[in-house]
């Protein structure tokens, strides 16, 4: 499932869009927060209201957003503004080692895509691919024309690689959350980093 001398990244940014699907990005937060060393958090303003509509206000991404973290979250997780172009993700000398855009918008996709830097997440994922770190876009849209389409291989050539929201039904999924933690653990693994999210497919042949 992993490539076992790949590095696990010690800082990972996740970007928030306005596409439907904020509980990827909330369980994305919630393991990578007890796994690695830094979260740094920026969500769109469109993002923030999808948020605040798909999620309880129990959810770590929207106590993120709040301000209401505990001591031991808030030494891990930093959240920014993104219109705060001093945060220190905006600089390749401080570019995070991965960055995860999810879910992802088509307006964000593309505006990436084009090197259309207007706020701080766009400008974070233009950082990521210039210093060539891992940019990971996870896209919530169905269904896709050709300019989307044509974005995504633009980012693709770039170096960014495309992990859509698609759940998988091998494993049988009892609720929802099964078929969230399919999608976040395909992200967990392209960052190299070990899940028990789902059993691997056929194991008892390995």
């Amino acid at each position: 499932m992993l490539n076992r001398e790949s590095v696990i990244p010690a800082r990972v940014l996740i970007g928030v869009t306005g596409a439907s699907g904020a509980v990827y990005a909330d369980r994305l937060l919630e393991i990578l927060a007890e796994k690695i060393e830094r979260v740094y958090l920026v969500v769109t303003n469109a993002g923030e209201k999808v948020v605040k509509h798909e999620l309880s206000a129990e959810s770590l991404l929207l106590r993120s957003l709040s301000g209401s973290l505990g001591k031991l979250e808030k030494g891990v997780i930093r959240t920014f503004g993104v219109d705060d172009l001093f945060a220190p993700c905006a600089s390749g000398t401080s570019a995070p080692d991965a960055m995860v855009v999810t879910p992802c918008s088509m307006g964000t996709l593309s505006r990436i895509a084009s090197g259309n830097s207007g706020n701080l997440l766009e400008r974070s994922a233009d950082v990521v691919l210039k210093q060539r770190r891992k940019l990971l876009i996870c896209p919530r849209e169905t269904p896709l024309n050709l300019i989307h389409l044509r974005n995504m291989t633009a980012l693709v050539e770039a170096g960014a690689e495309m992990i859509p929201m698609m759940p998988g039904f091998y494993q049988k999924p009892k609720d929802i959350n099964a078929l969230v933690d399919f999608c976040v653990g395909k992200i967990l693994e392209q960052l190299s980093i070990p899940h028990d999210l789902y059993k691997p497919w056929n194991s008892r042949m390995r």
